[in-house]
């Protein structure tokens, strides 16, 4: 799969430009965008990237000062530039064969473009010129306004354009739409997937109904010649995917995914030596309150599941590697933790640019020397651009020992907020943070900090027992090892196949696999090594404690991506301000 911008690219690096990009090997942040990404990102011909959005909102209807930044170094660094013109196309797909451009009208990201045409309907954009044209045609898609959430996608092996999106029928039930096209945009087929992703049912240990999703947001990849895979966001503890045999022209009815994710974008692409990349949320929500309950209350649109009440699980993002046409997956790592994700202004902070404050939705760009750029999140405060190695995705082990303090782990703690979509000026579904557990003293004294897990009865917490969530390469097999001493009530040690929240109390029930950890098992006065050695294919773990042996226990069910998730909390039930202490974690294969 030819990408032609990459040797463009190459050609426009200095020899410094060179090896500062080819010394980036874990993720690194390069800037901030001035849009949540979406439809922002995009590269022209000649390899210059471009993200376009805005500056200067002083409320969330505003437009702002339209803006983009571009990069002519593969990323290292960026330059604004004023968008005068509301009429330029702006981001758009490109066909490297023709010429081609072509974007989309509405565009929920371009609220100018979208004004200054004002066509009922939904719309191709196309011209021959570039990003910067202003003399577009428009092609009718359909009389339906369709949400339009990527870009126009050229597939280069069949020469068939794609655009993507959803369509909200008169029960509110959202469908994938594809539209694809032979003659380079001229015209277009309309398919309508009726059969959905299942609506979310109350079940034990919900109280209330999810907002319901169906099948939306759809990503596409081509898997191999005429062989397409879709995977759609749903309102499941799992996305949802579709298959085409025929290059997108019929499709399978949807089926769980392999992936966990709740209400959170996805995003395949492929990469130019066939392999596939795939970035996700793949984390779990807390489970549903009753709406009707809540204080100050929910409308009656969201207490039916038509919007919101709280986003809990859009705090960590994650991405895996296919190497087979996605039927296997590698990786599954943890890419960014929201920097902003225990601030006890979570709710307000980075202002009205944009009302989430997330690390969800994502775009990917392939560099040379086997990078990746990666746009993701929502609001100034959380959404990034960052570059990585596609080898760090490779790794099977990794170490967490506290030295950086906490930011490699998720550990923050709900504060009893306002519930529901945005109204006034702050907050938008979401619960404002605090600190959960602290690094505090190594008894040792040995002017180190180890991690302390408590319990505090404060009531202006949502969720009272504290924990710690860490992230580490995803397998079959495995060891896990976590140094313990227990001061309090102990504490409920598992492992999972995704994210959950540091204070969620249904992860020892729930987790592949949980052991409740007490201080007969590791003592106070010293340091324990709690081991955990797992086979996913035997179905068991062996558990030990420093050199005595817990026992060979089973694990619960089959993780599809393998495990890749220490989560430990507090057992404490009452008030613990002792609790259990954290030194070292580590997995190895």
């Amino acid at each position: 799969m030819k990408k032609t911008y990459l040797e463009p690219m190459r050609r426009r690096l200095t020899e410094d430009d060179r090896e500062l990009l080819q010394a980036i090997y874990e993720p690194c942040v390069v800037t901030i965008p001035p849009n949540d990404a979406c439809r922002s990102l995009c590269v022209t011909p000649d390899g210059e990237i471009r993200i376009y959005g805005a500056l200067n909102k002083k409320q969330p209807e505003d437009i702002g000062t339209r803006v983009y930044i571009s990069s002519t170094d593969c990323g290292l660094s960026w330059k604004t530039h004023l968008l005068r013109d509301p009429h330029t196309i702006g981001c758009a797909g490109y066909n490297p064969h023709t010429g081609r451009f072509i974007s989309t009208c509405p565009d929920y990201y371009r609220p100018d473009f979208a004004k200054t045409f004002d066509k009922p309907g939904t719309w191709a954009v196309l011209n021959d010129e570039g990003f910067d044209c202003t003399e577009n045609r428009f092609v009718k898609l359909s009389d339906l306004t369709i949400l339009i959430s990527r870009i126009p996608m050229y597939m280069e092996s069949t020469g068939r354009w794609f655009i993507l999106g959803q369509y909200t029928d008169e029960h509110h039930v959202l469908h994938p739409t594809i539209f694809y096209s032979d003659d380079d945009g001229e015209s277009w087929t309309m398919q309508m997937l009726r059969e959905t992703a299942p609506a979310f049912e109350i079940t034990p240990p919900h109280k209330g109904v999810r907002w319901q999703q169906y099948s939306c947001e759809p990503t596409l990849v081509e898997t191999t010649p005429g062989e397409l895979l879709m995977i759609v966001r749903t309102s499941q503890d799992y996305y949802y995917q579709y298959r085409s045999h025929d290059n997108g022209v019929t499709w399978s009815s949807p089926e769980p995914s392999p992936f966990h994710g709740t209400i959170t974008m996805p995003t395949l692409e492929k990469l130019e030596d066939g392999r596939i990349v795939f970035f996700w949320c793949s984390t779990q929500p807390m489970p549903e309150l009753d709406q009707s309950a809540l204080r100050p209350p929910l409308n009656k649109r969201e207490i039916a599941g038509l919007a919101e009440d709280f986003f809990t699980n859009r705090d960590a993002n994650h991405m895996a590697i296919s190497e087979d046409n996605a039927a296997t997956w590698i990786g599954s790592r943890e890419l960014f933790l929201n920097e902003v994700r225990s601030n006890a202004d979570f709710r307000s902070v980075g202002g009205v640019d944009s009302r989430d404050k997330s690390v969800h939705q994502g775009q990917m760009l392939e560099l040379p020397y086997n990078k990746l750029l990666i746009h993701f999140g929502q609001n100034e405060s959380a959404r990034r651009v960052m570059i990585l190695d596609i080898d760090w995705l490779y790794e099977q082990q990794r170490h967490e020992d506290f030295r950086l303090g906490l930011q490699a782990v998720t550990t923050h703690m709900f504060v009893n907020s306002n519930p529901g979509n945005y109204r006034g000026f702050s907050g938008h579904c979401a619960y404002n943070r605090t600190h959960g557990a602290l690094l505090v003293p190594d008894p040792d004294e040995n002017f180190e900090e180890v991690l302390q897990i408590c319990r505090i009865e404060d009531p202006r917490l949502a969720y009272k027992k504290q924990g710690v969530v860490w992230n580490f390469p995803a397998s079959r097999q495995g060891t896990v090892t976590v140094d313990l001493r227990v001061h309090g009530s102990g504490a409920a040690v598992s492992l999972c196949d995704h994210w959950y929240n540091a204070f969620d109390e249904t992860v020892p029930e729930s987790a592949a696999f949980s052991i409740a950890v007490t201080r007969e098992m590791c003592p106070a006065d010293r340091w324990t090594r709690l081991s955990m050695h797992y086979d996913l294919d035997k179905g068991t773990v062996y558990v030990t404690a420093d050199d005595r042996a817990l026992g060979e226990l089973p694990i619960r069910q089959d993780a599809p991506l393998g495990l890749n998730y220490l989560h430990i909390q507090t057992l404490a039930e009452a008030e613990d301000t002792q609790g259990t202490l954290v030194r070292e974690m580590h997995k190895t294969v």
